[in-house]
This record gives C-alpha cells, structure tokens and sequence, in this order.
C-alpha cells in the first residue's frame, strides 16, 4: 500500500470514520458504502487542503 503524508492520512481516517457511522456522502448527496470511495474521498479532501498527494489515475 501507499505511503501518503500525515495530513492526508488523517484525512482518509476521517473519511473512513465518517463511513463506518453511516454519515459520508459523496457529492451528489448519496451514502457512501464503499471502501475505495472512502479512500478516494479522503484523498482528495487532503489534495484540496494542499497536502502532497499524488494525482489520481485515469484508466
């Protein structure tokens, strides 16, 4: 698995926190379920907050 920083681990800790209460919802207003989602979700929190993440993958 990937080693990120500490912000953006915090970050995908919190996202996954928020997933395991029922209370993560993706942009459109749906719960999240998924575990990737969760990850992606908090990913891209801490990319928005500056931290050094690197880009997502387009297949």
């Amino acid at each position: 698995m990937a080693k990120y920083p500490e912000k953006a681990s915090k970050k995908v800790e919190k996202a996954m926190h928020e997933r395991n209460e029922g209370t993560l919802k993706t942009s459109a207003g749906k719960k999240v379920t998924s575990l990737k989602q969760a990850i992606a979700i908090g990913l891209s929190e801490a990319r928005a907050e500056g931290a050094k993440v690197p880009k997502k993958k387009n297949s």
